[in-house]
């Protein structure tokens, strides 16, 4: 345990001091671009590498991928519908069963794999973002409050819709719009805000037909992990 801290602990101040010298280089350049980016990669390097030092077993490792490609593959059907993304509700649900760590892997490994089908580009790392912050944030949120009720979960899921949407105007907005303004931001957001409201709509529909169904497979499948990892 103590070992698993000392190197969780180096992983965060190797990507402290990554952080460090890119703003610095930010500064220097006056480059919003620069400075997003700069979060982007120290984000995907810090949850990378505090799961590469983690004590996951090669039944979890191979789970998280599974849920992975799954959530990818269902993202495939859908992709002809302005904002509608089951791969959101899906992310989320895992972190609700299995955690912070486990979501954020599922959710990155999605926005990776279904973009093999659909088209890899510079939105693709912003998207493993938004959709590993999402499993995150909802294993965080049961950690906090084990037992949020359908009413939590579905309002959870709706938030993300937006969420979602306004990570990635982030980063359309300092690659793309010039001048770089108040007035520039609020329009970049403003213009994606139906399909932001479609995102949400479609993952509190999502949830509601399918949500408590998945929640009760996944944790079977996570109590049978717990006992196969207790056996000696």
């Amino acid at each position: 345990m103590s070992g698993h801290k000392s190197r969780s602990l180096a992983v965060f101040l190797i990507t402290g001091m990554l952080v460090a010298g890119m703003l610095t280089a930010t500064i220097l350049t006056k480059s919003w671009s620069l400075f997003t980016i700069t979060i982007l990669g120290a984000a995907l390097f810090f949850f990378y590498m505090d799961f590469e030092y983690s004590p996951a077993s090669a039944r979890e490792i191979g789970l998280i991928a599974v849920l992975g490609t799954i959530a990818a593959v269902g993202r495939v059907p859908f992709s002809a519908l302005p904002g509608i993304q089951p791969v959101t509700f899906m992310v989320i649900t895992t972190g609700f069963v299995f955690g912070p760590r486990a979501g954020f892997m599922v959710g990155s490994t999605a926005a990776v794999v279904s973009n093999f089908f659909l088209g890899q580009g510079p939105w693709t790392p912003w998207q493993m973002l938004s959709w590993g912050l999402a499993g995150t944030t909802a294993g965080l949120v049961r950690n906090r409050w084990p037992r949020p009720g359908s009413a939590g979960r579905v309002l959870f899921c709706f938030a993300w819709g937006y969420l979602y949407g306004w990570i990635m105007n982030t980063w359309f907005w300092t690659a793309f719009v010039h001048p770089l303004t108040w007035k520039s931001f609020l329009a970049t957001w403003a213009a994606s805000f139906w399909f932001d409201t479609l995102h949400a709509l479609g993952n509190a529909g999502f949830y509601l037909i399918l949500g408590p169904r998945m929640i009760k497979v996944l944790a079977r499948f996570q109590k049978k992990l717990q006992v196969e990892l207790s056996d000696p």
